[in-house]
């Protein structure tokens, strides 16, 4: 076999003259009856164009050219010289072509489904393309993308190779534990009955590593959780998984912005500055979301006080609930570019998220209210427009309902809202902390806590006093415990989320309690952590990168699937190798999960 000496984008006018060999697929054949067959031949890098001179070839070698077809793989050795039809600038080698001597045919293909072109009108339907996923990823666009994925990891094991980190792999098959997600199960053969789980995150093995004066921990690890599939979501995924002993908060979100400018630095010349720090209930209040994207304006208003007295049933109703509220958008100019159309699919819109609907109001020429709700609040205009700053052809778009549903719905109604008026800019890059998260939500339905980021994360240290003495039927004070965890958002989307842990037996006994788990259950859940916390537990906190959303900014898609080698679909299905799949009666009673019959 012709052994390659260049791949298909460095050839240059420096290399005219020279013979090479260069090895892909079949991009492109042109015979335009002139003398001259062109191939163009493609490999993970780049182009080339192959000519093959009637004139001057042999016999045979034409006769193979003849036969070349789109994604054959070849190895072609020939003289590179000045390509004379003239340069072609949108190829790394429009410079140049290879006059080919010799061609070896390394493998046929029939017919692909598709061409791997990146032309978004010859792209096939995804599911076409993720049922020959081989095909998919030689188009160039994907094939960059796995190079910057690989640039991303290459970057990340540097950086936190020169802070001191070692990169310690923690177990696949764990124990069930509740994290808030299902587990993948998996059945034990030698221990009937019993079952592993696939990690949804390594967060208990990295905080006994820190147990166990590892002092610095690093993973790029695969986690599992048994959730459906999103965009910006797989059920299976991959962390940068990150720990460190003997720190403060402020240690680690410092030691994580490093890598964060590290990698937009190296990965996309992206200077990024210090990060702003935002504490949880600012974001809420003036997003609605807790991974606020400041890139444009819609800012919440809050408007409770102000309609504290309104007649408005609506409002009253909302007022009425516990931790009741009235929250306004603003949109300059509204008036016209928000069609009646588009405001009723609004109140459709925020239905998802347990909303009644978006009341709404135009801004005349005098100032005034009118459409919509417009009577409704007419004694409460002058405090609403002072507040909302309204502007004649504003646009004024309500929620009100209990605090929960009402920042959801607001939150979400933002985002579209910029959306479909193409608010955003899309060439800014908008980073900041989220922090001071409380520790607990209250789920009025249910009657009890979750942890807000997880269960393992500890007070903020002003607090672990209050915390422990706190009374678990006082939901008030349990809901006003600020963690020492820290989001990390940019442009809108959490791109890390990590805490400082608990370390002290007591505060994570009392979280267990919290979470309704008994004593015993605490136990058989979690007894070697507790054990472990009573036998010298150092301070310690850290982080996880979803790497997946990383890259998926880094590389401008909104879909997390172009940025897995083999993802799975939106139902978790693998369409090339049809998993899941089923397997036979044997391997199933092998692992005890049928019953062996007994022959009698």
């Amino acid at each position: 076999m012709l052994k390659r000496t260049h791949n298909c984008n460095q050839l240059t006018t420096e290399h005219v003259g020279q013979t090479v060999a260069l090895a892909g697929w079949v991009n492109a054949y042109r015979d335009h009856g002139t003398g001259l067959i062109f191939v163009d031949i493609r490999d993970r890098e780049g182009l080339t164009q192959l000519v093959f001179d009637t004139e001057d070839a042999s016999q045979e070698l034409l006769e193979q050219a003849d036969k070349l077809r789109n994604e054959f793989v070849i190895a072609a050795e020939g003289t590179v010289r000045v390509r004379e039809g003239g340069p072609n600038p949108k190829l790394a080698t429009g410079e140049i072509e290879v006059v080919v001597q010799r061609l070896e045919v390394l493998s046929a293909s029939e017919t692909p489904p598709f061409l791997p072109n990146d032309e978004k009108g010859d792209l096939p339907r995804e599911e076409v393309r993720l049922k020959h996923r081989y095909i998919d990823l030689r188009r160039p666009a994907m094939q960059q993308i796995l190079k910057t994925r690989h640039r991303v990891t290459k970057v990340v094991r540097d950086y936190f190779d020169e802070q001191g980190f070692l990169e310690i792999e923690t177990p696949i098959l764990c124990k069930s534990t509740p994290e808030g997600a299902r587990d993948f199960i998996v059945p034990s053969r030698n221990q009937a009955g019993n079952w592993y789980a696939l990690p949804q995150s390594p967060q208990l093995f990295k905080q006994l590593l820190m147990v166990s004066g590892c002092d610095k921990y690093l993973q790029i690890c695969r986690c599992f959780r048994d959730e459906d599939p999103r965009a910006d979501r797989q059920a299976e995924f991959t962390q940068i998984d990150c720990e460190m002993s003997f720190v403060e908060r402020e240690d680690v979100m410092q030691t994580m912005e490093g890598v964060v400018r590290r990698v937009f630095k190296e990965v996309m010349g992206v200077e990024v500055p210090t990060l702003d720090r935002m504490p949880y209930h600012e974001a809420m209040d003036r997003y609605g979301i807790d991974r606020p994207d400041r890139r444009y304006g819609l800012e919440l208003v809050d408007l409770s006080e102000a309609c504290a007295n309104s007649e408005f049933k609506v409002f009253q109703g909302a007022l009425a609930k516990r931790q009741g509220m009235i929250k306004a958008i603003r949109v300059p100019g509204g008036a016209d570019k928000l069609t009646r159309k588009m405001t009723d699919g609004y109140t459709e819109f925020v239905k998802q998220f347990g909303a009644g609907g978006v009341p709404v109001v135009k801004v005349n020429a005098e100032g005034k209210p009118e459409t919509g709700i417009a009577r409704f609040i007419e004694a409460e205009w002058p405090a609403i427009a002072e507040l909302t700053g309204a502007e004649p052809g504003d646009t004024i778009l309500f929620g009100a309902d209990s605090r929960t549903t009402c920042l959801k719905a607001m939150g979400e109604l933002r985002i579209k809202i910029a959306k479909d008026l193409d608010l955003i800019d899309e060439s800014k890059w908008d980073f900041l902390w989220v922090v001071d998260f409380p520790m607990f939500e209250y789920d009025e339905e249910g009657g009890r806590f979750y942890a807000m980021h997880h269960p393992f994360t500890a007070p903020e240290p002003s607090q672990i006093d209050a915390f422990l003495n706190a009374d678990p039927k006082d939901v008030d004070t349990i809901e006003g415990i600020v963690s020492a965890g820290y989001d990390i958002v940019c442009n809108g989307s959490e791109i890390g989320g990590g805490s400082i842990r608990i370390h002290n037996q007591q505060v994570q006994s009392k979280v267990f309690e919290l979470l309704g788990m008994s004593k015993e259950e605490a136990k058989d859940k979690f007894s070697f952590l507790l054990d472990a916390l009573q036998l010298g537990a150092p301070p310690h906190g850290g982080i996880a990168f979803g790497l997946d959303r990383l890259v998926m900014h880094l590389t401008g898609t909104d879909n997390i699937r172009d940025v897995i080698a083999f993802p799975k679909t939106q139902i978790g299905a693998d369409l090339m190798t049809e998993a899941p799949s089923q397997v036979s009666e044997d391997q199933l009673k092998e692992l005890h999960v049928l019953e062996v019959e007994i022959e009698e």
